[in-house]
């Protein structure tokens, strides 16, 4: 293993950056990121700014969040942990952990990474689906002053050597289904130190039967060796009751790196401080208010928790405003198990159910989640992708919830926008700009247009990234000299303040609320033998929105369309490969040779 731990870190220079009036301290390292725009220009005094979306806000809800409650999200951990200990935090297959029982395993396990002589600042990876593991381990590298690297758990060797790499990781918490994918890699990476859980490891004696299950029985856990590894089990057992080192840890200090393609298709790391996290936690608290002012607010309110914690949006909106507000995340491991999931709706109460379009569409075609009792349902918020109207309209029937339509990226920590969550019909908007959040909708030059126009969808909130780790170039591709950050989206905002929509400006397709970027997938189809060359477009699925179609140019007829598909899964997680292949004699193309891909579209 490679002992580069200096990656990523530079000299620091401290900075006050504002966001209108409230000020944050914002650390900038001068040699991996950009400078926060608020301090590249002053504040733009043009029409863009008029915020006409206030005329359209819910009586009571204020234009900004205002200070933030807590300088980081350890100290809000310390505070929801003791004021909620003996609520449940968590459960997950019929398993739940209370408040307190999340306090004393993330501090015990906060203590180990410490042991281990992992520092402040050091980043540390999670590949886990939904578990009881992720949260404790998630509190417990942020109580310790690291940095999460969330990384998904379906990853293929190729696709997580570059995420362990970029972000210069230390460690990873790997569940051991995917441990043979680490495997192959880890002699190439950074990584000292690998703790390995299983399904059933925070389950008491039924984890045994999990287990069993799990390895014999459904063979879901392929062979593997990691040297020197540790399991997440006796991590615990041995670090129980020792309490860590309590860093001083501020506002501007990274909390998470948070992968994505960006507006381009090179997965970079969106660096997300404590800071941004914390305003966006007010920010859609300050929004969901507005649901239960309007339809009542249970003591303890029960979240469905489907969408993955390692995506940027079930991490904020489920774990994060969850534990603000004492709630309880029910987890889905696999909400791709239909029947599954809805059985185990069936053992809840549930109160919030963020999800996304072909999530509600999958449950809606199972007949059994008809019988599901909806009475204590108070909001259904969807994101990740758009939402249809007849999708929503069916659930509206079913459950008697109207869905609630968002947006947000991972470089926005993620919601931007929302419709009002006391709303009666369904806009087939993104809604209005969170509190403390500006939208300004511009053209390719970057100059504001009138409303009703279609230009790219600009954001500037608290809750946009500091920059792209180790990418100060990508970073000034994204970020304007008045603080916006290019969304790569295509919308207009009307009268209202209300944003619509329309279209992509870049090329990336959408596949069930996952990026995927056409470039990566014709570089790895070029490796593939006897491709000449290739190209990725999206194309409409009633399951995913979009799934991907390439177009392949072969050598000779030999190539067939399993060779290409074949190829690709052995370097392309699920979501990203090719659903669709078509053979060309050519490709269309500009008269300096670049593939015009809205042609093939």
């Amino acid at each position: 293993m490679r002992e580069d731990r200096a990656a990523g870190r530079g000299t620091r220079n401290h900075n006050v950056v504002r966001h209108r009036g409230a000020a944050c301290h914002i650390t900038v390292w001068e040699d991996t990121m950009a400078k926060p725009a608020a301090e590249r220009a002053p504040a733009p005094t043009d029409a863009d700014n008029d915020r006409i979306w206030l005329k359209s806000y819910p009586d009571g809800t204020p234009a900004e969040i205002g200070a933030l409650s807590h300088t980081s999200i350890a100290a809000l951990f310390d505070d929801a942990f003791a004021r909620y200990a003996e609520r449940r935090a968590f459960s997950c297959m019929g398993k739940a952990i209370s408040y307190g029982e999340l306090d004393a395993a993330s501090n015990a396990f906060a203590a180990h990474l410490q042991s281990l002589g992992l520092q402040k600042g050091d980043r540390v990876a999670l590949m886990m689906p939904n578990i009881l593991q992720y949260p404790v381990a998630m509190a417990g590298v942020l109580r310790a002053g690291m940095t999460v690297v969330n990384v998904n758990p379906l990853y293929t060797p190729r696709e997580l050597e570059h995420q362990l790499n970029d972000s210069g990781a230390r460690a990873i918490v790997i569940l051991e289904n995917f441990a043979n994918t680490l495997q192959q890699v880890i002699d190439d990476t950074q990584v000292e130190h690998a703790i390995v859980a299983t399904m059933g490891d925070m389950m008491g004696f039924k984890g045994h039967i999990v287990n069993l299950v799990v390895r014999h029985v459904k063979k879901m856990v392929p062979a593997w060796h990691i040297d020197g590894h540790k399991s997440f089990k006796a991590v615990l057992a041995e670090a129980k009751g020792k309490t860590p080192n309590r860093p001083e840890i501020g506002p501007e200090d990274v909390a998470f790196l948070q992968y994505t393609g960006g507006t381009t298709g090179v997965s970079k790391g969106a660096t997300l401080t404590n800071a941004n996290i914390l305003a966006n936690i007010e920010q859609c608290s300050t929004w969901l208010d507005v649901g239960y002012r309007a339809k009542g607010k249970p003591d303890s309110i029960n979240y469905v928790c489907a969408l993955p914690l390692y995506h940027i949006f079930a991490l904020t909106v489920n774990a994060f405003v969850g534990i603000k507000e004492g709630g309880h995340n029910i987890l889905i491991p696999n909400p791709r198990d239909i029947p599954g999931f809805v059985k185990e709706l069936g053992n809840h109460e549930f109160h919030f159910f963020p999800g996304l379009n072909t999530l509600f569409n999958a449950l809606l075609n199972n007949d059994d989640f008809h019988k599901l009792d909806f009475s204590h349902l108070r909001m259904t918020f969807g994101g990740g992708m758009a939402v249809q109207k007849p999708v929503a309209e069916r659930w509206r029937e079913v459950t008697g919830c109207m869905v609630t339509e968002g947006y947000g990226l991972s470089e926005t920590s993620p919601v931007a926008t929302g419709n009002r969550l006391d709303a009666t019909e369904f806009t087939g908007t993104i809604g209005l700009p969170m509190p403390s959040t500006d939208i300004s909708i511009r053209d390719d030059d970057g100059k504001p247009l009138p409303l009703g126009e279609v230009g790219e969808i600009c954001i500037r909130g608290p809750q946009v990234m500091a920059g792209y780790w180790n990418r100060p170039d990508e970073t000034e591709k994204v970020m304007t000299g008045d603080g916006f950050f290019r969304s790569g989206d295509m919308g207009f905002m009307d009268e209202g303040g209300y944003t619509k929509i329309v279209d992509r400006k870049k090329d990336m397709i959408l596949v069930s609320g996952f990026n995927v970027y056409p470039n990566e997938i014709e570089e790895v189809a070029a490796g593939c033998e006897g491709v000449v060359e290739a190209a990725a477009v999206g194309v409409p699925d009633e399951h995913s929105g979009e799934t991907v179609k390439l177009f392949v140019v072969r050598a000779h007829d030999g190539v067939t369309e399993k060779d290409v598909k074949d190829h690709c899964a052995q370097h392309l997680t699920n979501y990203k490969r090719p659903k669709h292949i078509e053979f060309r004699d050519e490709l269309p193309k500009t008269n300096v040779g670049k593939i015009l891909r809205r042609e093939l579209r």
